[in-house]
This record gives C-alpha cells, sequence and structure tokens, in this order.
C-alpha cells in the first residue's frame, strides 16, 4: 500500500483552524490566575481611598489588627518604595498623599477574603480634603497643584522626559519640514477640538497576583499578566532581589486589552508575603476596584490644526496632543510618545508640528489600551480630516484616498514607507464600497428617522522598545508530536493557536500535533518582552519558525544515517521523513524524534529539539528635539466605515453597520482574524458611545461599577463585515503583520462623523451618548 508523504496534513496556514483553548473556555475548565489555590494561602485586601486628592492626617489600624484571622495590617509608610514602568512614581500604597479616588491606602491580610474586608472596615483614616485637578489643561495652568513636587527626583527612563515643578510627565516633538510657510499658503484650514474622558478596560477577569517566598529566598509570582518578564525584571529592580531568584508564571488571562501590561498588583503581593514570613498571599481586585485602583484606558484633550491647497493635498499639520495621566505615569507616558510618532494618522504630510504631553490629575491612573495612543489621535486627526472636507468642499472619501500614506511618503519621524506598506487607498476605497457610500452619507427615513455614514482611516506600528525580543523552544514526543514553548502570553487573542498553525505547516501535519504550553513561567520560558504592541506573532511566530528549521534539519540528520543517503535528500511532512525522489523511502518521525533504535538495540543520535529567537532590528529612539528616528517595526494600515440610524427628537440612535477594510499582510487564520477585528470594533463603538468615567466637582468616579459603567451588551451589536487585504510584510513570518489592535482605531471618528451627518451638529467629544445628542440639538434649535 502505497502512503502519501502528506496524507491528513494539508497546508493549515489560510485556514479557519479552530482556537487550541476554546473547549476549556466555554466549558468552564479553564483555571485562571484567581482560581489557584495553594497550601496555607492567604487573603490580601486593600482600603481605597474616598477621595480624588487629599492628605492623609492620621490612620488607625489597631482595631484592625485585633479582628479574628488577621495575620497583618500595613499602610503606605511600611513600604518606603516607589514602583514605575518607565518613571518611578508610584508608592504601593499611598503615603502622606492621596492622589486618586480610589488610590489604597491600606491593606489587611488575613486568612480568608471575608476575615480581611471585615478587618479593613475596622481601619479609622482622618483625611484633609484637597483641591482637585480633573483635567489636563486645568493642570497645565499656572498655579495648578502640582501632583507631584517630588518629580525631580523619580527615577526614568531616557525616553522619558518629565518636567519637574510642572505636572508634565513627558513630552515629545515632531518637528518636520516648515508648518508654519505651508499654513500661510493654504487655500483651505480647519481647526477642530477633541476630548474624551478616562475610563476602563472592562477585561473579564480583574486583576489578581499571588505572592509566596520560599526558604531558599526565591519569590514566586503568579499573575493575571501580559507581561510576565516585565513583572520579573521591575521587581528585581525596585525591591533589589535578583532576577534569577524571581519566577513570574502568567496562566490564561482572562483579557487585558493592555490593561495588564505593565507592573501592578505583583509588587505589593510580594511586600504583603513578606510581612507574613513569606506565605502565599492572594490580592486580588473586586470589580469596582480593577475599575479605580488599577489603571484604566487614557483620556485625552486635543487640538488639530490641518491645511490643504485647492485640489484637497495636504500640506500641514499642527497636532496639541494632552494626554490624561491621571495620578501616575505608568504606561501614560510611553502612550503620548507613541501618539507623537504616529501623529497625523496615515497621511502623507510634508510639514508637521506635534507637541504631544502627558499630564498628572487626580483622576485614576491610565495604561496601555488597546491602541497605544493610536486609538486616540486617529479619533482627533479624522475629525480634522472630516472638517477640512466640509471647510473645501471636498468628498470625504475622496481626500482620504488623495492623501493616504504610500511606499516612498515618510512617517511623522521621517521613517520611510517601504514595499511592505500596506494598500491604504484600497482599504478606504473597500472600507467606502462595504458601507455603500455613494448611495448618499445622509437621509431620512419615512418615519422620521435620520441616518448618517462616517468614514475613518488608520495606522499603527508597535510601540516597544528598539531591542524587543521573542523565543521558541521545540521539543518531540513519542508519537512525534511537538512540544511549542513561547513567551507569549494568552488574553484571549488566540496567538498559540495561529503560532501552532505556521509549524504545522512546516512540518506538513495538523495543528493538533503541535501543543504550545498555555502557561508561561519565567524560569522556564523563552524571554518575550509583553505581550503587547500587535507584535506577539509576528516575533514569536518568526522565533517559531526558526526553531522549527532546526528541529527538521536535525531530523533529517537522523533519518539521513538510517536511510543513507544524504540529509538534502530528504522532505519532512506528514508525519513522516521521506527521501525527495522516492516517497516510499522514509520514516515516521515518532522513530527519529526521540533519537533512531535500529532492530537490533544500538541507538543513534538522541532526541531533535530546535530554538528560535527574533529580535527587532534597525529600530532606534527618536530625537528629542525634532522628533527625528526609526521606531516603528512594521505599519498595519486599513480603514473602517460605520452607518447609524438616529431618532431627532430625543437623540438616541443605534448603529446599524460597521465595517473593516486592513491590510494584514498575510491572514492566518480567517475565522481568528476576523474575530479580532469584530471584537475590536465592538469594544470601540463602546468607547465612542458609551463608555467613560463620569467625576464629580471633587473627583469622585461616580460609574466605578459594571451596572452603571455602560459597555456594549449582548444584542446591542451592529452587523458587521470585516474585508482583509493582503499586502505581504517584508520580515513578518510567512508576510503576515499584526493586526490585534487595529480593527479599533477608526471606529471613533467613523462613529461621530456618521453621528454628525446624521443629526446635522458636529460631535467631537466622546462618547457620544443620546443625552449628548440631545443637548446639542436643544442647542442648534435655541441659536436659529
Amino acid at each position: 500500500m502505497t502512503t502519501n508523504p502528506t496524507q491528513g496534513a494539508g497546508p493549515s496556514v489560510g485556514r479557519p483552524v479552530p482556537r487550541a483553548d476554546g473547549p476549556s473556555k466555554v466549558s468552564g475548565e479553564l483555571a485562571y490566575t484567581g482560581d489557584l489555590l495553594f497550601p496555607g494561602m492567604l487573603h490580601a485586601v486593600l482600603l481605597p481611598s474616598p477621595h480624588a486628592s487629599a492628605r492623609i492626617v492620621s490612620m488607625d489600624l489597631e482595631e484592625a489588627k485585633q479582628c479574628p484571622g488577621v495575620r497583618a495590617v500595613v499602610r503606605g509608610e511600611d513600604f518606603p518604595i516607589l514602583f514605575g514602568l518607565y518613571l518611578g512614581d508610584k508608592s504601593p500604597l499611598a503615603r502622606g498623599t492621596v492622589r486618586h479616588f480610589g488610590e489604597p491606602v491600606a491593606a489587611v491580610v488575613a486568612d480568608s477574603e471575608r476575615e480581611a474586608l471585615f478587618a479593613a472596615g475596622k481601619i479609622r483614616v482622618e483625611y484633609e480634603p484637597l483641591p482637585a485637578v480633573l483635567s489636563p489643561r486645568e493642570a497645565l495652568k499656572d498655579g495648578a497643584p502640582v501632583l507631584h513636587p517630588e518629580m525631580g527626583k523619580y527615577s526614568h527612563i531616557p525616553d522619558i522626559l518629565p518636567e519637574p515643578g510642572t505636572n508634565v510627565a513627558n513630552r515629545t516633538k515632531i518637528r518636520k519640514g516648515d508648518p508654519s510657510a505651508a499654513f500661510a499658503a493654504a487655500a483651505v484650514r480647519a481647526e477642530v477640538s477633541v476630548s474624551f474622558p478616562p475610563g476602563d478596560h472592562a477585561a473579564m477577569e480583574p486583576r489578581c497576583a499571588v505572592a509566596s517566598i520560599r526558604a531558599d529566598g526565591r519569590h514566586l509570582v503568579y499573575s493575571s499578566t501580559q507581561a510576565p518578564f516585565v513583572v520579573r525584571n521591575l521587581l528585581g529592580i525596585f525591591l533589589g532581589i535578583p532576577q534569577g531568584k524571581i519566577t513570574v508564571i502568567a496562566p490564561p488571562c482572562g483579557g487585558g486589552f493592555g490593561g495588564k501590561a505593565g507592573i501592578q498588583l505583583e509588587g505589593l503581593a510580594v511586600l504583603l508575603s513578606r510581612a507574613v514570613g513569606g506565605r502565599p498571599v492572594r490580592l486580588a481586585n473586586t470589580r469596582e476596584l480593577d475599575m479605580t485602583a488599577s489603571p484604566g484606558h487614557i483620556g485625552l484633550e486635543a487640538t488639530v490644526k490641518i491645511a490643504a491647497d485647492r485640489e484637497g493635498n495636504l500640506l500641514a499639520m499642527d497636532l496639541h496632543y494632552l494626554f490624561n495621566s491621571g495620578a501616575f505615569a505608568d504606561y501614560a507616558v510611553n502612550v503620548s510618545r507613541a501618539a507623537a510618532i504616529a501623529c497625523t494618522g496615515p497621511y502623507r504630510v510634508e510639514n508637521v508640528t506635534c507637541d504631544s504631553l502627558c499630564v498628572y490629575t487626580n483622576s485614576p491612573f491610565a495604561t496601555a489600551f488597546r491602541g497605544f495612543g493610536h486609538i486616540e489621535l486617529c479619533f482627533a486627526v479624522e475629525r480634522a480630516m472630516d472638517a477640512l472636507a466640509a471647510a473645501g468642499g471636498f468628498d470625504p472619501v475622496e481626500l482620504r484616498i488623495r492623501n493616504a500614506i504610500r511606499p516612498g511618503d515618510r512617517s511623522p519621524t521621517g521613517s520611510v514607507m517601504d514595499s511592505s506598506t500596506g494598500d491604504l487607498p484600497g482599504c478606504i476605497r473597500k472600507a467606502a464600497e462595504m458601507i455603500r457610500w455613494d448611495e448618499g452619507a445622509s437621509g431620512t427615513l419615512p418615519s422620521g428617522n435620520v441616518t448618517g455614514k462616517g468614514i475613518g482611516a488608520f495606522w499603527k506600528a508597535p510601540a516597544m522598545p528598539p531591542n524587543t525580543d521573542a523565543g521558541a523552544i521545540l521539543t518531540f514526543n513519542e508519537d512525534g508530536s511537538m512540544n511549542l514553548s513561547v513567551g507569549v502570553a494568552e488574553i484571549g487573542q488566540a496567538a498559540h493557536t495561529a503560532i501552532a498553525q505556521m509549524v504545522a505547516d512546516r512540518f506538513g501535519v495538523s495543528p493538533d500535533m503541535v501543543h504550545v504550553h498555555t502557561e508561561v513561567d519565567t524560569s522556564r520560558s523563552p524571554h518575550d518582552w509583553a505581550t503587547a504592541a500587535s507584535r506577539s506573532v509576528f516575533m514569536a511566530g518568526n522565533a517559531a519558525l526558526e526553531a522549527a528549521d532546526m528541529a527538521i534539519d536535525r531530523i533529517r540528520r537522523t533519518a539521513s544515517i538510517v536511510l543513507r543517503c544524504s540529509p538534502g535528500d530528504l522532505e519532512v511532512g506528514g508525519g513522516r521523513v521521506y527521501h525527495g525522489g522516492d516517497p516510499e523511502r522514509g520514516l515516521p518521525l515518532s522513530a527519529v524524534v526521540l533519537g533512531y533504535t535500529y532492530p537490533g538495540g544500538n541507538s543513534v543520535e538522541g532526541q531533535v529539539f530546535g530554538v528560535g529567537r527574533y529580535i527587532a532590528s534597525g529600530l532606534s529612539s527618536i530625537d528629542p528635539a525634532t522628533g527625528g528616528g526609526n521606531p516603528a517595526l512594521e505599519w498595519t494600515l486599513g480603514a473602517e466605515a460605520v452607518e447609524v440610524e438616529g431618532n431627532p427628537r430625543d437623540g438616541s440612535y443605534r448603529v446599524v453597520r460597521a465595517v473593516c477594510a486592513m491590510d494584514v499582510g498575510r491572514v492566518i487564520n480567517p475565522d481568528l482574524a476576523r474575530g479580532q477585528a469584530v471584537g475590536a470594533m465592538e469594544m470601540a463603538l463602546g468607547f465612542s458611545c458609551s463608555e467613560g468615567f463620569r467625576f464629580s466637582s471633587s473627583g469622585r468616579v461616580l460609574n466605578g461599577s459594571l451596572r452603571h459603567y455602560k459597555i456594549p451588551r449582548y444584542g446591542e451589536d451592529p452587523e458587521y463585515d470585516v474585508c482583509f487585504l493582503e499586502t505581504p510584510q517584508h520580515g513578518g513570518p510567512l508576510g503576515m503583520r499584526g493586526m490585534g489592535e487595529q480593527g479599533v482605531l477608526g471606529i471613533p471618528g467613523a462613529v461621530a462623523g456618521a453621528l454628525s451627518r446624521a443629526f446635522g451638529t458636529e460631535f467631537r467629544s466622546l462618547p457620544v451618548t443620546a443625552e449628548a445628542i440631545w443637548k446639542a440639538l436643544r442647542k442648534k434649535e435655541e441659536n436659529r
């Protein structure tokens, strides 16, 4: 009987292979960090501040210490340490001053969570409320309270440029061409100001960390984190522990969206374990604490000036981005930097001035959020593009196509777009076609309801260190199947499935034969910077393919000894290694991957394994004076559009359709890619239409629970349509590029544009709620 060497394999890349972790997730079998139990584990509870800005006058812990089951009660003064991702500005617990509503001021460790909660209620704190600064513009005024008067003493990385004596945690400048001359020569100009408040990621799993210290001094931390290696490194730096004595384990994570990419509960969990002799301490947020005590998404106030000639060719942009960092810097300083790097949106603009500031306020602090500065800048730029189209009488779609970035053009930092640059004009045309733009951008239905359409283009490059890396280790089992270890945390994006498909294709086997470790263990997994920036499959995929190629070379070497031929004569596929000229002449992989044993008992070669690595190359920091440099690994471009229907009597509306056309280089798994895009679009609709913190005049968060913080609900979603263009990415594994975040980027501008056309009044502040529309329509009537 003849055996086909690729029988049952077939190419898996480009096919909708089901995600590997699907059954365990939908069945409830999968264990997240909060589900873990350890012998002797204690439970910690945090006491949050009810004030946004206050001086801690006194704190009485004695009654709490006497409560049943209590093992330790601590306050900020017990931990004279400052943590920080890029700028070391945050105490584990507030010391002396409270800087945002919900900031933890004390912690209780007890035998049970119930006992810890009871004891936390017995802590007596006296506060002296102070004036709260709640917006970046307010924080930049002369005489505004300075939130961090000690900023000059804080440690920070060289790329972050804080301004001591002010509330500016970082300022990034872009200076390109001669904007003043270009504005003076322009035939058409427009100016818009936009804003939106801080908010929350609303990930399914609240943050959780379990820390213990063993007798040999080894620190063990389990965490719901996207960045276990970042956590390990920073714990070592700030706590003075050799990184080799720290193990961070990241179980599968119930959603992150950037919110779990830095160091958060882990440092405090380690300190609390120290306070109880190294016993395991579980520190888990309630949903309410997760929303206000841990970081959320950043807010923005921005002004964009834009100019064009009579034909609609963009001549210049002047952009001022004021990012609301909240009380601490965390990732926000790098978010503001990333926004400056891509400040113009995906357009060809030769003359640019941009100042992107990260500003401290008394809001809950901000971290990375899906899009990392690009969802924010794209909203500002797309609203400006719509204003320019109205001022010059240009069609909004044609204006975007005319100015779309193309190969040979330069980014705001001066990087040249190469042949890998995606087809943005094609994406814009496709999105317009999908939304049926040519049938009209606004209208009135027989019911009296109004309709509108909006479109937004986008781009994004990974915002990451220039030495960002990834690794992969491939080993084999007795049946010839493979075990793949990468440092990518599984946060719901199904990266492990996509990487398994790539390796399976290399071997010509089913993805079921590639078993990816679901946990990341910093003592055993290959190093990986962080599961962030839409670069995980790109980088770890390259590393995994290199590991596969090494393993295939070793399989050929072993088999060549047995088959008495050159390794170059052999092929690997279908679970076999066989002679390319005579496929019948071969061996099953199971016979060679752990070494070959002859019938007489003699064995040769030994086990096969493969290792692979990838590191970003050719990247640089940017010049602090001009922004010049090459900080971008690759760019993903696309366009999105929406159609809305609204009631002009009360301002209520619904998003009827949302479409996305994105150039992803190569689609690895169509179903997973569409799921990424649709999930991102849904998230962006929440960001655009309903989400965001509401504050009292004193800075108290008024909607700090999911009952009052309105994320999209099932049944509210529109009809979605997704299309992928494929311009192969140079250096990308199999030509693919990142796409995990990009689906959020164009939606806010498209929603605001669609609502503006439908209701006949401009919306430039998010979220655009029915109440906001009703107020705008009443104001419009009053001004007639």
